[in-house]
């Protein structure tokens, strides 16, 4: 059993910049793919970024170069470093983590973009 719990949302201007941080913790062997997904008011959840087991990353057109996303293996945390924020990325921001074939979701966080 994988728990997710995230951080680091909040309210900031355009052009401003977050960082999200996803702990997993429990009883569990390894976690292997991480990510982060987004969901809008009124809207489908989207994937936003992705680091599979090899450190390879993978992301949405729409926050390629703003986006990075890193994983701390030996803590088994995810990271999401937003830069020149925009109001379309207001959304709550979930983690995902896949342990021995098993989906988990964290709870979520809001991130908020004013113009």
């Amino acid at each position: 059993q994988v728990q997710l719990v995230e951080s680091g949302g909040g309210l900031v201007q355009a052009g401003g910049s977050l960082r999200l941080s996803c702990a997993a913790s429990g009883n569990f062997v390894s976690v292997n793919t991480m990510g982060w997904y987004r969901q809008a008011p009124g809207k489908q959840r989207e994937v936003v970024a992705t680091v599979f087991n090899d450190g390879a990353t993978d992301y949405a057109e729409s926050v390629k170069g703003r986006f990075t996303i890193s994983r701390d293996s030996a803590k088994n945390t995810v990271y999401l470093q937003m830069n020149s924020l925009k109001p379309e990325d207001t959304a709550v921001y979930y983690c995902r983590a896949i342990s021995v074939g098993i989906l988990y979701w964290g709870q979520g966080t809001q991130v908020t973009v004013s113009s």
